[in-house]
């Protein structure tokens, strides 16, 4: 545990273990509960949370997916104000509004030269142990030591988290618009963006309509292609038949009418839906992998089409991006109009409705639920600090 300033007492939302059986609001999995948060070391950061996107990737430990040590505060897709800055942080503000990424990136081994292509060593093992990217943790619960979500815990009254962990945005940019930019856009959007950029008038498929997949689509949109949007579940093409996509169709469909899109980006997670995504790719294409399936899944390609017709396949982790490099530019495309990232909300929840949120999630029916923090008064500055109480 890291002791540089006295702890104080948060509230948040503590998963208890792995492998757990739906519906959650049973089992209830997820404890929201009173923790201590100590304050940054050097190179941290203490932020006040406005708000939290609830996402797949939080999902899949909650259900034993990819398994984290736990206990563990949950949430990674998160917005907030700096209400305390680590010495040796010199380029944040008090009250300067952040957004916060789950892969910090250290900017220092092989795969930050990458450009944001292969994820960061360092990040990667810290997210895997559960602590934060300098190590350690911040968090404990009656004494004991709770692990962190992918550098973040999100799902909570405060966070302490790395610099490298944050990106700053303007005021303009609402929390849950902020908080969605960190994960669904910076995933989706990236896998348009980075992975593959499409060329002017080519077409863009996205298989999977989840808040990552709806993130593609309106990337893809805002470079002026072509979009077609494929998911089996109706809502979710009615939803996309709003944006104005070329068409809506599910994965029978798309295949049966012999889709061929020169970009096709599967944000399933599912190794049915990526082999739907490699049919129906154009000869000469590009099938970009940014879903997550869980270890154990497997599907079944032919060799001969992606020599016979030059196509290729591309993985893309987290968007194949830079957070401090990408958030920017998807801020100012919101800015512009270009990209609307408030239609990925579904609703807007309280941090107690977590387990019944997950349940949501899982049954397909929601894109982005944001859990919005209303207040700050569970976490007094500590001496010599202030905090922004403009953006409640």
């Amino acid at each position: 545990m890291n002791e540089t300033t006295n702890p104080r007492q948060i509230r948040g939302a503590v998963l208890e273990s792995c492998d757990n059986r739906r519906p959650f609001a049973t089992s209830r999995p997820i404890t929201v509960c009173d923790l201590q948060l100590s304050g940054p070391g050097p190179d941290e950061v203490l932020i006040r949370i406005e708000a939290a996107g609830v996402c797949h990737s939080d999902l899949s430990v909650v259900d034993g997916n990819r398994c984290r040590p736990t206990p563990m505060l949950l949430g990674h897709e998160s917005a907030g104000r700096i209400v305390e800055v680590g010495d040796n942080v010199t380029d944040l503000k008090i009250g300067q509004r952040v957004v916060m990424a789950f892969l910090p990136r250290c900017g220092e081994c092989p795969g930050c030269r990458t450009e944001g292509k292969m994820p960061c060593t360092a990040g990667s093992a810290a997210n895997n142990a559960g602590t934060l990217l300098g190590g350690g943790i911040r968090l404990s619960r009656d004494g004991k030591p709770v692990s962190h979500h992918l550098g973040v815990s999100g799902f909570a009254t405060h966070a302490t988290v790395d610099r490298r962990s944050v990106t700053p945005v303007d005021d303009d940019v609402p929390p849950d618009v902020a908080a969605l930019l960190g994960c669904a856009v910076l995933t989706g959007g990236g896998a348009v963006l980075n992975a593959v950029r499409p060329a002017p008038g080519q077409t863009v498929a996205v298989v999977g309509l989840g808040g990552v997949g709806m993130a593609a689509v309106l990337t893809a949109m805002s470079l002026g292609a072509e979009v077609v949007g494929v998911d089996a579940v109706e809502s979710k093409l009615e939803l996309v038949r709003s944006f104005g996509v070329a068409q809506a169709l599910t994965p029978e469909q798309a295949t049966d009418q012999g889709l061929r899109a020169d970009l096709v980006v599967e944000a399933a997670g599912h190794p049915r839906a990526f082999e739907t995504a490699v049919a129906i790719t154009a000869p000469g294409g590009a099938t970009v992998m940014v879903g997550l399936p869980g270890p154990e899944a497997r599907s079944s390609v032919s060799p001969l089409t992606l020599t016979a017709e030059a196509r290729t396949i591309v993985g893309s982790y987290l968007g194949s991006a830079v957070p401090q490099r990408d958030i920017p530019i998807y801020a100012q495309l919101w800015r512009e109009g270009r990209l609307p990232v408030d239609r990925l909300i579904s609703s807007r929840i309280r941090l107690d409705d977590i387990n019944e949120a997950m349940d949501l999630l899982a049954g397909g029916s929601q894109l982005r639920q944001v859990i919005v923090f209303d207040g700050d008064e569970t976490a007094p500055a500590t001496p010599g600090t202030r905090k922004d109480r403009d953006a409640k």
